[in-house]
């Protein structure tokens, strides 16, 4: 597993650039975190069964609750970031 996160510095979205985390700390109620773990578990299941035609997927636009969060992407360990 790789953690990837972008600093929110005012850049441009073509400006950022992915950094190489080693910790991360998410701040999220019960229900945000039921609903993560499904987000999880759905793009875990869409990885086995699309293989490298399922590239990535952000938590936002399958659960609109989250549109103001930072981005929550998973990406397929086989696209190259």
């Amino acid at each position: 597993m790789k953690i990837y996160g972008c600093p929110d510095e005012g850049l441009e979205p073509e400006e950022i650039k992915p950094l190489k985390l080693t910790e991360i700390t998410l701040v999220a109620s019960p229900n945000e975190l039921r609903l993560i773990a499904q987000f999880l578990e759905n793009s875990a299941c869409g990885m086995e069964g699309r293989g490298k035609q399922w590239e990535h997927e952000h938590l936002s636009d399958k659960y609109r609750q989250f549109e103001g969060s930072p981005h929550f992407v998973v990406l397929n360990p086989e696209i190259e970031l």
